[in-house]
This record gives structure tokens, sequence and C-alpha cells, in this order.
């Protein structure tokens, strides 16, 4: 008869994508995430395989959920492009002061990983950014598609575009106070796409 695990998965992996998303992976230590997981280092162990392992859930697990926001967002709007308009308010905004971290997760990875000290991370971090930028070009040809967007519009262009623009003010935002600015800056994202 196989031992019963003694934790909960799911909350371990969320417990993980907070701390990860607050500290960073490198600042991030085993003690760190045994007090914060509540398991000691061989159970981390057994049930994940190694931190890496553990931090690669956490991202895709932080992937998942911001794929969930985005679809929310659209699904309480009449169009794609205020759905957009709603998905970078909650990220910008919103999320201010209640998230462990302003900036998104993912960037916050890519930004402080190297190929030399973590390849397999920053190529999985990588990865996700991708699946992001992939998920917004279906979105900017259902914009297209609608009548929203002219045709001539590239959606995978938009699609860059827009990533790139979310990553920004995301950053901005953190280290802004200006709730005001930020909202200039959100309508003007989407003056840039029209």
């Amino acid at each position: 008869m196989s031992a019963q695990a003694k934790f909960n998965r799911d909350d371990v992996i969320e417990k993980a994508k907070n701390l990860y998303w607050e500290k960073g992976y490198h600042a991030t230590s085993m003690r760190n995430l045994q007090d914060v997981v509540d398991m000691r280092p061989g159970s981390i162990y057994a049930a994940f395989g190694n931190k890496d392992n553990l931090f690669k859930e956490a991202l895709n697990r932080y992937a998942k959920e911001g794929a969930t926001n985005l679809a929310n967002s659209i699904a309480q709007e009449k169009t794609v492009l205020a759905g957009l308009k709603r998905f970078i308010h909650s990220v910008t905004v919103c999320s201010k002061g209640t998230a462990p971290s302003g900036m998104c997760m993912v960037v916050k990875t890519v930004g402080e990983l190297t190929q030399n000290d973590s390849p397999d991370l920053l190529a999985h971090a990588t990865s996700i950014l991708e699946r992001v930028e992939a998920s917004f070009v279906k979105t900017f040809q259902q914009a297209i598609d609608n009548g929203e967007i002219s045709d001539n519009k590239d959606p995978a262009e938009l699609a860059r575009y827009f990533q790139i623009q979310v990553m920004g003010l995301r950053t901005y935002a953190q280290v802004s106070n200006d709730t005001d600015a930020v909202e200039k800056y959100i309508d003007g994202i989407f003056e840039g796409i029209l």
C-alpha cells in the first residue's frame, strides 16, 4: 500500500509561485521554500525532484492564471479590444499592491536568468513568453475578423507591439504611483493599435 501525500500539491505550487514571483529565482532559497510551503527539503525533492522543477511548475501556474485572466477579460466585454484593455488594466492598475510583484513573473525571470547559470529555466520562461505572444496573435486576428481593426494590420505585429507595451507598462506601474499616467498610457497603446 502506497503512502498518501500529506500535502496539497496545488497549494504548494501556489505558495511557491508567490514566493518566487516576489523574490525571484536566485533569491529564493530552499529555506525560504521550506518555510513558505511548510515542507522539509526532502519532501520538496521527493514531490518535485528539485528546486528548478518546482520553479517550472510555479511559472506554469502563473502562465495559466494569466491565460485565464485574458480569456475572462475578453469574455466580460462586448469587443475583443475592450477585453484586451480590461486585461492590461487588470495587470497594471488593479493588481498593484495585491500581487507579490508588479512585474510579470515570466519577464522578471527572463531578466534574472542567464544562459550560463540556468539555460533550461531561461528556455522554459522564454517558451512561455512565446506562447503568450501566440495567444495575442489569435486574439488580434479575432479582432480583425470582427472588424474592430483594419484587415490590413498584421496580427503578429500587433501581438508583438502589445506584449512589449504590457511588459514596459507593468514595470512602469510598479515604480510609479501615478495611476492617471498609467491609464493614459493604456489608452495610448490602443491608439497605436488602431
